[in-house]
């Protein structure tokens, strides 16, 4: 009994994805698996009502559980999660499904799902919650407004925002993606959103359905979780940590290109671009996508692509936030990564956007400030800093992941170029 565990689903996913639908499906599985649901609201899913068992709404001021006659229940998250996992493990269920939406994005409670063991070493006395896969249900339809050629929904409402900025950080942080009301959008439109989903994450496993209709076994016991690998599953992770000669030879290349185009005045650049596979060289997540998922043709189709920004010289403060703020490309779907100003040159940011998000945080100081016999030991013991380690900057540098649509590579460049000070 001490060491049984007890697999969990972690399901994601914004309001009105499919969501609700799935939860029904999974509470009303012919399968004869108890489940235990945990989710935000249970006001927000209509439980099937021949399901409930009698007097199964159980109810008091901190907490509210739905029973079902099958031996399933669905409660409502509470601020101890840690906690109701351990009751659940107790009431001695098959399967627990925790339900993520509008909460927070998923990762934090993968988290707290993996660390129970060490952190509360008292509350896995009944048994171990292992996280087993964590799912995403996109819609289909609501996607394709969204990243439909590079001009997303940008709507005054703030939630909107924030759910668009949710969705891209939930489809990057998954095992699987549910992309649902496909049969909604026309074959074309659909290959186009898998395409973007594949920009941004490209390892989860894809589920095409309607109304959340597919084999409940294929996001069940899939063992598909595990925190290093879906951590770094997403593309900008990939993309930042390409060695810096790389970054800087596809530089030459872009550079290079760019004037070619310029002296024969191409009319077909992006063809060009996208055509010489010789030069890709896994330059953008496109190429490389490509060559793993899909048939021939695609990248060239809807343009999508991947690149680094890389330089080592500070940025002005108020340049940058200038062409954040006025000059940001719409076309842009995501950028992730790490920057530095001039105004205080040992601090380095987290810079973020995702969708019409952007948001800038202080992620530390440059190795490059600790003191020196510190930096010679830290310099010593770790390869990957020597490597990037520069005589005049130490290891300070702007390194952006962009993913978008028809990027016009050179156009950012030369705008990030003219942000530094």
């Amino acid at each position: 009994m001490k060491n049984k565990q007890t697999p969990v689903l972690l399901l994601t996913g914004y309001l009105g994805s499919g969501k609700t639908t799935l939860l029904n499906r999974i509470l009303n599985n012919r399968k004869g698996i108890k489940f235990a649901v945990i989710v935000n609201d249970i006001g927000e899913v209509n439980i099937d009502a021949d399901l409930i068992a009698k007097g199964g709404i159980v109810g008091n001021s901190d907490d509210s559980l739905v029973a079902l006659q099958n031996g399933c229940i669905c409660c409502t998250l509470k601020t101890d999660l840690m906690q109701q996992l351990s009751d659940l493990m107790e009431a001695d269920f098959d399967y627990i499904v925790i339900e993520a939406s509008g909460i927070c994005e998923p990762e934090p409670i993968a988290q707290t799902i993996c660390s129970m063991p060490f952190m509360a070493p008292n509350l896995v006395r009944h048994g171990v919650p292992v996280l087993d896969c964590i799912v995403t249900v996109v819609d289909a339809l609501r996607l394709k407004s969204e990243f439909d050629k590079g001009d997303r929904l940008t709507s005054p409402n703030i939630g909107e925002e924030d759910i668009e900025s949710l969705v891209i950080q939930q489809i990057e942080f998954c095992n699987i993606i549910v992309l649902n009301k496909i049969s909604e959008v026309i074959p074309e439109e659909a290959k186009h959103i898998k395409e973007v989903v594949r920009a941004l994450q490209p390892k989860a496993e894809i589920i095409e359905c309607d109304y959340c209709d597919f084999d409940l076994d294929k996001i069940l016991d899939t063992h598909l979780f595990n925190f290093e690998n879906t951590v770094t599953s997403a593309t900008w992770i990939q993309q930042i940590e390409k060695p810096i000669e790389e970054i800087e030879k596809e530089r030459e290349e872009h550079q290079h290109q760019h004037h070619h185009e310029h002296e024969h005045h191409h009319e077909h650049a992006h063809e060009h671009e996208h055509e010489d596979h010789s030069h890709c060289d896994h330059e953008h997540g496109v190429c490389h996508h490509h060559h793993h998922h899909h048939g021939e043709g695609e990248a060239e189709e809807y343009g999508i692509g991947t690149f680094v920004y890389f330089a080592r010289r500070p940025f002005d403060i108020n340049k940058f936030d200038y062409f954040v703020a006025k000059q940001w490309p719409k076309n842009i779907i995501r950028a992730k990564g790490i920057c530095y100003f001039n105004d205080n040159t040992d601090m380095s940011y987290l810079f973020e956007q995702a969708g019409v998000q952007k948001k800038l945080t202080e992620a530390g100081l440059w190795y490059a400030t600790a003191p020196e016999d510190e930096l010679m030991r830290m310099l010593a013991t770790e390869p990957g800093l020597a490597k990037d380690w520069d005589e005049e900057y130490g290891d300070r540098m702007q390194k952006l992941v962009f993913i978008g649509q028809k990027l016009d590579k050179p156009a950012i460049m030369a705008a990030l170029d003219a942000c530094l000070a």
